[in-house]
């Protein structure tokens, strides 16, 4: 990002900062590109689904449950499959599918989110992009041919990104809604959905900040190149001055 951005590390603050780490639970200045609660929400998945309940985003059905007992009576009296999903990762490690009378390790984060499967014959995540209240950069992961599905669509385990043409505009109006939810809207985000029975649905927020940051192995230099312009343009358009000189610029390294 300093090469995107035009910009030194620094370990204090600045006058404007783009957060990429920080080792205290406190943010180290209110003057962030990307909001540190914004980054926290991000970071995980339980946060998330409160957030979207509260807002009314379209989601599987997903339910935030205390005790495993509360699990075994939600897997055992549905004919819905259901995955326990890990609150704090990535690439969904640690994600897993449940069964009746499952047993749910005992350092395993609470409340549990359980979230309705949604089985795939072709599995298949798509991703849209927000920055400075513009949505971009439609894609899909699929897993390529000869490489064997797992139910969990995620790079890390094989899928790929595809770039795809215009979204639909009921993707994009999720998209957009819920990156405002999240506070992400004027600043950075993307968001992963997928479809069901024609709707979309909103699986999670992604985002750059000190626990994670958003995949950029998307095989896309056109996408790529697009994110990081927007990025660097809405970051330096807080500060009301460009350090390149006007338009017409190039990212360093392109």
């Amino acid at each position: 990002m300093t090469q995107v951005l035009w910009v030194e590390v620094s370990d204090t603050p600045r006058e404007f900062n783009y957060l990429l780490c920080w080792e205290k639970t406190s943010p180290p200045s209110e003057k962030l590109f990307i909001p540190f609660e914004s980054i926290r929400v991000a970071s995980d998945k339980r946060l998330q689904a409160e957030l979207f309940l509260k807002h009314k985003i379209s989601t599987p059905e997903t339910h935030l449950l205390n005790t495993p007992q509360e699990v075994n009576a939600l897997v055992s009296h549905s004919p819905k499959e259901w995955a326990l999903k890990y609150p704090i990762s990535c690439g969904a490690s640690g994600h897993r599918l449940l069964k009746p009378a499952e047993t749910i390790p005992a350092d395993w984060p609470t409340p549990y989110i359980v979230q309705e499967f949604v089985r795939m014959e072709n599995p298949e995540v798509y991703r849209l992009y927000g920055v400075a209240g513009d949505i971009f950069g439609f894609n899909v992961r699929r897993f390529p041919s000869g490489v064997k599905p797992s139910p969990w669509v995620a790079h890390a385990r094989g899928a790929r990104y595809v770039h795809l043409d215009k979204p639909p505009s009921e993707a994009k109006d999720q998209a957009h809604a819920t990156l405002s939810a999240a506070g992400l809207l004027e600043s950075f985000g993307c968001v992963d959905l997928i479809q069901q029975n024609g709707k979309w649905l909103v699986l999670e927020i992604g985002t750059d900040g000190v626990f994670n940051h958003v995949d950029r192995d998307i095989n896309d230099p056109e996408i790529l190149g697009e994110m990081d312009r927007r990025i660097a343009e809405a970051f330096w358009a807080h500060l009301q001055h460009k350090p390149w000189g006007g338009y017409g610029w190039k990212l360093k390294g392109s």
